[in-house]
Formats: C-alpha cells, structure tokens, sequence
C-alpha cells in the first residue's frame, strides 16, 4: 500500500441531504394548543457532496439532485480539478454504495484519489459529517425555504463563509482527542 507523501492532501469526504420539508426540532407555540406546523407536500431535495482538507480546512462543495454513483464520480473530478498539483488525494469517506461501485473506484485510480473507507455506522469518525450536522442544525432545521435551490445555496454559503479555523474547529479536527491527531503530527509537524 502506496504511503502518504508530503506533497498529498488528506480530505475527509461525505454528501448530505437537503430537503424543502425540514426538520422539526423546535418550534414556539402558545401553550396548551398544539402547534400548527404546515406540509407543502412537497418533497424536493438536493444532495450536497462536500470534502474537508484536514490540513489547511479548504472545503469543495458540489450539489446535485441525486447521490448516485454518476454524481459521485463527478464530484471527484471536481476534487481533482481543485488539487492539480496534488500527486495523490487520500479521500476518507463512508461505504456509501456510490463511493464503492467498480467506476467509481475505477475513476478514482485514474484520478490518483486513493478511497479509504471508513468503518460502517461510525459517522462519527467522519469530519465531513460533523460538518453537515451544525449546518443543518444552524441552516437546515425548523423552517422552509421557498425553494429547494436557495436552500442549497444558503447550505453552500454557509458551509463556504467559514474560515479554514472555523471549518477545521466544527469538524473536530481541532479537537485534542480527533482520532487522526497523532498521525497528522507525525505528517506534517507544524500543525
């Protein structure tokens, strides 16, 4: 198995699911009545995949209406389009059945994106995914947009507007006990 180099970049990578009907995890209401909480009905969503750079915090965004494996493969040209220079993208990211069918993999080599999967059921593990949680607690929750693009672009801004620190703090990468502390120290000592 090929080793990390200095000069590739390490990403955790995961996709998340906007949908027009947030939701509900709190509401005012007067007491005694119940809360009237309106359903439109309707039920379009958009799929954000995102990726963090472990090192320097720059994320890459790209959404899309579904999470096949067609729009996997196309974000992982977008992750190589923003890291030319990379010799090889080491890509952390879950099992979901788009990371893991044979063209994808396939693109992947062709791309020099090495795929590590993390273990089943441990989002936790995932800095991608602690991203999505406070963007779907602080955008995505309790209210409806007028439509799902200026939800996904609101998600997409917010996800952007934050600074390297900000993202890297959220995800957990800051954290003193991330479970990758040691060996990004060992990787790239200034950090």
């Amino acid at each position: 198995m090929k080793q990390i180099e200095s000069g590739d970049v390490l990403l955790f990578a995961d996709w998340t699911l906007l949908r027009l009907l947030p939701p509900l995890r709190a509401a005012w209401a007067r007491v005694g009545p119940q809360a009237l909480v309106p359903i439109t009905g309707r039920h379009a969503r958009r799929v954000l995949f995102g990726a963090i750079n472990v090192r320097t915090g720059r994320r890459v965004v790209l959404c899309r209406s579904r999470a096949g494996g067609a729009d996997a493969r196309v974000f992982l040209t977008q992750l190589r389009r923003h890291y030319r220079q990379a010799p090889t993208i080491w890509l952390l990211l879950d099992r979901a059945s788009a990371h893991t069918d044979a063209k994808t993999t396939q693109l992947a080599d062709e791309l020099r994106i090495k795929l590590v999967r993390l273990p089943k059921q441990a989002s936790e593990l995932n800095a991608m995914d602690q991203l999505w949680k406070e963007l779907k607690r602080l955008v995505a929750a309790n209210r409806q947009a007028p439509r799902i693009e200026s939800l996904a672009q609101q998600a997409e801004a917010w996800l952007l507007g934050l600074t390297p620190h900000q993202a890297l703090r959220k995800a957990g990468i800051l954290s003193p006990h991330f479970w990758l502390k040691k060996l990004l120290r060992n990787l790239w000592p200034s950090t």
